[in-house]
């Protein structure tokens, strides 16, 4: 196709500085508007929305309940306010419901199962995020379950504390009184008045870049996650703007739905907001790892000799990290070290597991299921090449010809391997490396 040689041909790239910022700009828009159109992140913005319905009460009381201890609680009106302001007057009226209900919440109501609840809804929401995060990053594997109610809880804690600095600092540099001075100058004045009003969209980014590098379950770089949450910062800015306008000029909305208006008006904006929030997280993982410009969410494929190889590889690195002190390896920095998506691992890896060859810590490390010098290399081939390949409850009906000569083959490759483990293939690295 003519538009696929222009965006990924070498012709721009050719053409000097302006001509590969072009090729890098359309690369990413062909990128992210194929990931669009194909559904899967619409889709989870959808599920996304569903799981807000049934968590957002919950973890609004339990956040803002913090926050009335710390005595703030009567200043997040306008803040709340600002957030839904492109719903125009059903936003003041959403914010003055919510604050009304989560107002009313006494520790009373949070008592014994009622708080065991609220916990329990308000985390899965913010793992809901996390799966859908990690869709995004090709991880397969999940924290595990200690490890994501502790990280979750910490954020659901530290999330209003971090609110209730914020909200300092502004009311203090606000009433400083060099700042009022600045103000009211009037060839600073403007300058000021035009910077404040880039701050909330500053302080979006600021959230959409701690949540690309905190929730999924892998490594993220620092400059991908502030590149996909400064440019998710602006998509919100933006669509607020464009949907303040749609709302305005909806009068036929409120005409159809009536007393409905309301609620329909919101899912919309909450589905808006989680679309842009995927779409920045899908373009730090582009950012990061390019080289799935071009492929997408193509799941490769991986030929038998090359799982083979993948088999023997995570065990021996297992292995090898197993016996040095104070080292481990975990499935990201093994996906990292071998240059293999981790969507790819994870299957192999999960069947070394079942076979009793790999084992997974607490702390998501791997290390050998049992001692190495168990391990024959022939069980870890066993497990690619003779296990799992039709899944029918009978063995296939080969021909006498084929199965004498995949009879020679397993022989061939039991020759070649003999008796040897694990162990051995890491005392034969020790050895070379001496």
């Amino acid at each position: 196709m003519l538009l696929d040689k222009i965006v990924w041909g070498n012709h721009l790239m050719k053409a000097g500085p302006i001509g590969v910022v072009i090729a890098t700009v359309l690369r990413y828009l062909y990128a992210m508007l194929r990931d669009f159109f194909s559904g899967q992140l619409t889709m989870r913005a959808m599920s996304l929305v569903y799981t807000t319905l049934l968590s957002i009460v919950p973890l609004l009381a339990f956040s803002f309940a913090i926050l009335k201890g710390f005595g703030v609680f009567n200043q997040l009106e306008p803040y709340l306010t600002g957030v839904l302001a492109p719903l125009g007057a059903q936003g003041e009226q959403i914010t003055k419901q919510i604050l009304a209900l989560v107002d009313n919440v006494r520790g009373s109501v949070l008592g014994g199962v009622g708080l065991a609840f609220f916990l329990y809804t308000a985390i899965s929401m913010v793992q809901k995020v996390e799966e859908s995060f990690n869709y995004v990053w090709y991880v397969s594997k999940p924290r595990s379950f200690a490890r994501r109610f502790t990280e979750n809880l910490v954020v659901l804690l530290v999330g209003p504390m971090a609110m209730v600095t914020a909200i300092g600092m502004i009311t203090t540099i606000q009433s400083n009184t060099v700042v009022q001075y600045l103000l009211n100058n009037d060839a600073l004045g403007p300058i000021f008045v035009v910077a404040g009003k880039f701050v909330p969209y500053l302080l979006i980014s600021g959230v959409f870049t701690f949540l690309y590098m905190f929730m999924p379950n892998t490594k993220v770089n620092f400059r991908s996650a502030l590149v996909g949450g400064v440019v998710g910062g602006f998509m919100w800015a933006a669509m607020g703007a464009i949907f303040t306008t749609f709302i305005v000029y909806a009068t036929r909305t409120q005409q159809i739905y009536a007393g409905f208006a309301v609620a329909i008006t919101a899912l919309i904006w909450v589905y808006l907001n989680w679309l842009v929030l995927l779409i920045g997280a899908q373009l730090a993982f582009y950012h990061q790892r390019p080289a799935f410009l071009r492929i997408g969410r193509q799941e490769p494929r991986l030929s038998n000799s090359m799982r083979e190889r993948i088999a023997l590889d995570i065990m021996f690195l297992a292995g090898q990290a197993f016996r040095t002190p104070g080292r481990s390896i975990t499935s990201s920095e093994l996906s990292s070290k071998l240059c293999i998506p981790a969507i790819a691992l994870t299957p192999i890896a999960g069947a070394l597991e079942a076979a009793g060859l790999l084992l997974t810590t607490e702390k998501e490390e791997l290390m050998p299921g049992r001692e190495m010098s168990r391990i024959s290399l022939q069980e870890i081939l066993d497990v690619v090449r003779m296990k799992g390949e039709t899944g029918s409850h009978r063995d296939p009906n080969w021909s006498e010809t084929i199965n004498a000569l995949g009879a020679e083959l397993d022989s061939a490759v039991a020759k070649t391997i003999a008796d040897r483990t694990l162990s051995d293939l890491l005392d034969k690295f020790d050895e070379k490396q001496d």
